[in-house]
């Protein structure tokens, strides 16, 4: 694999933090400042894309940042496997951005600059994490992640906003420093070696127990996974404002969450490893409990955030359970499920906090007829839903039918009972909303009349519905991108 020396990782990472200076020192000036959030999406954008064609060629970009200590390398390193979580981050900042812009303005809410300062430290981190060439920088990032997140969290500085940022930060620092610190400290000591390879560094180094304890301390300490039982941070930052919650569960914290799973299945312990020993099916059971229970409790939420949040804990699931199949199809679906998940769910946030910044409800049970009121609203609303249940013409159903056929080739027949019980439960809890929306009348003292919320709101919406079609019918490069890691990794 031919190898490109490159500076454009480091500057991917690089523009978001620049904007975080240029939106401070601008705060005064709300157009000014919100245009340098813009213009650094956009820039980071670029960058990724430019690095795109040479991924593609099979080979991959390298970049040294430090040596922190002998052994403790910053360094990044730019393959299929990031490229997909980099395209699918940067793209949705541009989206998202709009989207923060116009739902802050219209609820004027505080605290706007420290609000897009935190909100690109955040992007910055993810592009980190994606290009993270061995478990430090990984892990370095992934903490700023937390570190940067937190005040975005607790914005409100209400006592529900602060005890839900509490919450937040123990469970994902809690995890991080009591399980993945010393899980990677173990795998150093054995392996001798941080650096990711295609086929593992633990295979051969300690007996088969030991590295089947370093195995459930990684997974343990991956808290942004939203596997049970360190789950409960999620839900708990729904008390952040929407955008946060788009941000969370779509772009940066959830999706680097089991983006490291991936990574540290696929590149640290390897295929070969874990089938030898079995825990790839020990993990998926575990991840299909997640899913299952997690839908369940979604099932009982009237507040529509928190549903979203527990079909979010689910979801996540899903590409755990795929890459924990240890097959080609179990690794596509994982991966592809990445971009797709997240271009539905947050076509999902972004419903939420447009009925709210219209209507002030955040409620399952307010929103009868809501539907006739918000039409674009809740046709975005429908397309996020299907994709989440796998329905096509959406997305959503082209990761479920890999992750079948991971099932299948893994001969594991259990899990195509949980990927049918898992289909119905989403089916469940999304279906209700979407009828009550379009069928039911709305309460008289609603009136009469669309009350769509404003354009900055809606049209992201639209947007990310229309990319989540778009999907179904042109996954491509998605594919092309995971079978390029099968072939690593297989």
């Amino acid at each position: 694999m031919e190898i490109i020396e490159s500076a454009r990782p480091g500057l991917a990472v690089l523009v978001s933090l620049l904007a975080v200076i240029l939106i401070g020192v601008s705060g005064r000036y709300p157009n000014l400042r919100e245009g340098w959030t813009i213009l650094a999406s956009l820039i980071k954008f670029g960058l990724v894309v430019s690095m795109l064609p040479t991924i593609l060629e099979g080979k991959v970009i390298e970049y040294h940042l430090a040596t922190i200590l002998p052994g403790l390398d910053l360094a990044f390193k730019v393959d299929a496997l990031g490229m997909t979580l980099a395209l699918t981050a940067s793209f949705l900042w541009i989206i998202t951005s709009v989207y923060a812009i116009g739902y802050m303005r219209s609820l004027d809410e505080h605290a706007q600059t420290r609000f897009f300062m935190c909100f690109a430290i955040a992007l910055s981190a993810a592009m980190g994490a994606a290009f993270a060439a061995n478990i430090f920088t990984l892990f370095v990032f992934y903490e700023v992640i937390t570190v940067s997140t937190y005040a975005l969290v607790a914005h409100e500085e209400t006592p529900a906003a602060i005890k839900g940022a509490r919450r937040y930060l123990t469970y994902l620092l809690g995890t991080s420093i009591l399980f993945f610190l010393p899980a990677m400290f173990l795998t150093y000591n054995y392996a001798g070696t941080l650096d990711f390879a295609s086929h593992g560094i633990l295979a051969g180094t300690a007996p088969n127990a030991v590295i089947a304890v370093i195995f459930v301390l990684f997974i343990a300490g991956i808290g942004k996974a939203g596997m049970m039982p360190f789950h409960l941070w999620l839900p708990a930052a729904m008390v952040a404002p929407t955008p946060v919650s788009a941000l969370l569960h779509a772009v940066a914290v959830v999706k680097v969450g089991v983006f490291t799973v991936l990574r540290i299945v696929l590149f640290v312990f390897g295929v070969d490893l874990l089938q030898e020993i079995g825990l790839g099916t020990l993990l998926a059971y575990f991840a299909s409990f997640t899913i299952i229970v997690a839908s369940i409790i979604a099932l009982r939420q009237d507040n529509l955030k928190l549903r979203l949040a527990y079909s979010t804990v689910s979801q996540l699931s899903y590409i755990v359970l795929a890459v924990a199949l240890l097959t080609p199809s179990g690794i596509t679906s994982s991966i592809i499920h990445i971009t797709i998940h997240a271009f539905g769910k947050i076509t999902l946030f972004f419903v939420a906090g447009a009925i709210y910044v219209a209507t002030h409800k955040k409620y399952i049970s307010q929103m009868n007829g809501i539907g006739k009121k918000m039409p674009f609203t809740m046709a975005a609303f429908t397309v996020g839903a299907l994709s989440m249940i796998a329905v096509p013409p959406v997305g959503g159903i082209v990761s479920k039918w890999y992750l079948t056929l991971g099932a299948i080739e893994a001969d594991m027949l259990p899990i195509l009972g949980v990927i049918v019980l898992s289909t119905l439960l989403n089916a469940a809890y999304f279906l209700p909303i979407i009828y009550a929306a379009f069928f039911k009348n709305p309460p008289e003292e609603d009136g009469q009349g669309v009350q769509e919320a404003p354009p900055m709101v809606v049209v992201p919406l639209v947007l990310t519905a229309i990319g989540a079609i778009t999907l179904f019918f042109y996954p491509a490069l998605l594919l092309d991108l995971a079978k390029m890691v099968v072939a690593l990794v297989v």
